[in-house]
């Protein structure tokens, strides 16, 4: 909980009732790598990329705050639907949640338990 002079704010001071406070993407590059993001709204300062440089027409134009998005990769070729979309997928949630692959290389979600991220797989 964060104080200031004059009183304590709390997260629905600051995002808005029912806002969601973490923001969460994911996106594959062509030779497989995997990327993740997270952010904490209420830590994090910095930025997002939505769209990379390009053609206007191959732009992403309805990211919205608090609307999660699962369609960045075609079902039928796994091509990207939207040519300069940074990410795949993201998600915005209220629940701390962790995700990594295991030693087996299963993709792995922690939900409000804490998971601590090999420093050389991080990328700022």
């Amino acid at each position: 909980m964060t104080y200031y002079v004059g009183g304590e704010v709390n997260q629905s001071d600051l995002l808005g009732v029912g806002n969601p406070r973490y923001f969460y993407a994911i996106r594959r590059t062509e030779e497989g790598t995997l990327y993740f993001a997270k952010i904490d709204q209420l830590k994090d300062v910095g930025t997002i990329v939505v769209n990379t440089p390009g053609n206007a027409a191959g732009d992403y134009e309805e990211f919205e705050y608090g609307v999660d998005f699962f369609d960045g990769r075609s079902a039928e070729t796994h091509n990207r639907t939207y040519a300069n979309l940074y990410w795949d997928q993201y998600r915005w949630d209220n629940k701390n949640i962790f995700y990594y692959l295991d030693d087996q290389g299963n993709f792995v979600v922690r939900v409000n338990q804490a998971y601590t991220y090999d420093p050389t797989q991080i990328i700022s």
